[in-house]
């Protein structure tokens, strides 16, 4: 229990003292260095991904898609935005404001895992699952424990904008878990690769966090602790209810009106299309939030920050986005095996849209939870829920992946009303940030397509296309912006390797 319940107890870290510049330098440093690493361990991803796609057949992918996509759901349940509330909070966190967090949390997953394990047979049933499918939802309610217990030293480092140690544990799991996951694919285990890579995953990210920010875990319950926190936390949390309903929910919905080999082509496609957000924005999302959150009192400040962090996404995504596309069916004729994948490629186009304005959303929205403006973000997804419910489902019932992937494009088409609405809150610049991404990547793009239509379909023409794509992006970048390119190189380098 808290001293009182009016007393914020005993202080606990000292992130209050870092002055706005060092927030800022400590922010660009971060973004680089996560998505440095990051971009090398997603190449590791990239390959095995591609093992997994020779090895696996798409149904066991749809598989592997829709009980990943139930757990999700009930992770969402695991946390009442306490985590969030930590870090987005400017004054200094208690040692009864983490174990309140921690006793909570724990509270709930346990509960979680009660009700998962007990409605385990119903999903079998409903899906129509093996025993080695069953086994994943053990495997994957089992790693959720394991998550859980890793919140408070993540919050803690993430207060400290300390991205160059929280991103080791990071590494770690990926490394394991795509190991893992090709070794028993290529052995022939099929779905039970997954349960294996999940686990191992568990294991070694729980133990690396500890080690790096050790923290000794305790229960304690605190009123004053916890209502403090959930002022923040419950919108938060209801606005994460409404996204996980939109997209987790809707994926274990869909298990039931698409095949296995069809929800299996429509997370294939959703998973390349979306390739290069988890490439680039999951980093700078990481970051941005408890930066921008240090920012909230300096608005002229934060929109010029957010409109770098749009332009740097933007900058990053969308040509990585139109170059996969461009080399798409190229690549699914000359990697062996692949060829299965051919009918994905059309839903892969559409759902192409859907990234190129989440690029976009998902960082205003990042911002405006940033500094406190959660209603208006659970206004936001509640207009893209309903969408997405009355439109996906309908179009999947009568034109089956393809619909649903028409379906995905359309909801994200609405949030030209997120970009008007969040224009309100933060005068960010659209023009600065979107715009000449865009038109290089255009330029870019029609100049790939017609080289593409006189090279063969081999290696030495991905590589060749990669090679002038990234040529024709620049220069064309450099053409249109000057020298303000080399200008952002040199403060990124600056602030990379600074002390702070």
């Amino acid at each position: 229990m808290s001293k009182t319940e009016n007393e914020p107890g005993e202080s606990f870290d000292n992130t209050l003292e870092i002055t706005l510049e060092t927030v800022k330098e400590r922010a660009v440093k971060g973004i680089i260095v996560l998505t440095g690493r990051t971009f090398l361990l997603q190449i590791m991803a990239l390959i095995a991904s591609i093992f997994l796609g020779i090895f696996l057949s798409p149904a066991e992918f749809g598989v592997f898609f829709v009980v990943s996509a139930v757990v999700n759901f009930l992770a969402y349940f695991s946390d009442v935005g306490l985590a969030a509330a930590l870090i987005q909070t400017k004054k200094e966190v208690t040692d009864a404001d983490l174990k309140t967090t921690f006793t909570v949390q724990q509270f709930i997953v346990i509960t979680l895992l009660v009700v998962l394990f007990v409605f385990v047979p119903y999903f079998e049933a409903y899906y129509n699952l093996s025993h080695e499918g069953v086994l994943l939802f053990y495997a994957l309610g089992i790693s959720l424990l394991m998550s859980s217990l890793k919140t408070i030293p993540s919050v803690l480092l993430e207060r400290e904008l300390n991205f160059s140690r929280l991103v080791l544990p990071q590494v770690l799991e990926t490394v394991v878990y795509h190991l893992v996951a090709v070794y028993f694919a290529w052995k022939g285990y099929g779905i039970s690769a997954f349960t294996y890579a999940v686990l191992l995953r568990g294991i070694v990210g729980l133990i690396a966090m500890y080690l790096l920010k050790p923290w000794l875990p305790g229960l304690k319950f605190s009123k004053y602790s916890l209502k403090k926190l959930l002022k923040f936390g419950v919108p938060y949390q209801a606005n994460t209810f409404l996204a996980t309903i939109k997209d987790d929910g809707l994926t274990a919905f869909l298990g039931g009106i698409l095949t296995p080999a069809g929800l299996g082509y429509l997370g294939w496609a959703q998973k390349w299309a979306k390739y290069p957000l988890r490439l680039f924005m999951d980093n700078v999302l990481k970051v941005t939030f408890p930066a921008f959150s240090r920012m909230q009192d300096s608005r002229d400040h934060l929109s010029n920050s957010v409109t770098r962090s749009i332009f740097f996404l933007c900058f990053l995504v969308f040509p990585s986005l139109a170059g996969f596309m461009i080399l798409a069916p190229t690549l699914t004729e000359i990697i062996p095996r692949y060829e299965k994948w051919l009918p994905a490629l059309v839903p892969l186009y559409i759902i192409g849209i859907d990234t190129v304005f989440a690029t976009v959303t998902t960082q205003l929205t990042n911002t405006l939870n940033a500094i406190g403006k959660i209603t208006v973000t659970f206004r936001l997804m509640i207009m893209w829920s309903v969408l997405a419910w009355v439109l996906i489902p309908v179009l999947a019932l009568n034109f089956g992946y393809i619909g649903a992937a028409v379906g995905y494009a359309l909801v994200s088409s609405s949030s030209i009303i997120a970009i008007i609405v969040t224009k309100h809150h933060i005068n960010f610049s659209i023009k600065d940030s979107v715009f000449t991404p865009t038109l290089g990547t255009i330029v870019m793009a029609v100049i790939l397509i017609v080289i593409r239509s006189f090279l063969p379909r081999n290696i030495l023409s991905v590589i060749i296309l990669s090679l002038t794509g990234m040529v024709v992006y620049m220069s064309t970048l450099r053409y249109l912006v000057g020298d303000s390119i080399t200008g952002d190189v040199k403060k990124v380098a600056k602030n990379l390797f600074s002390k702070n």
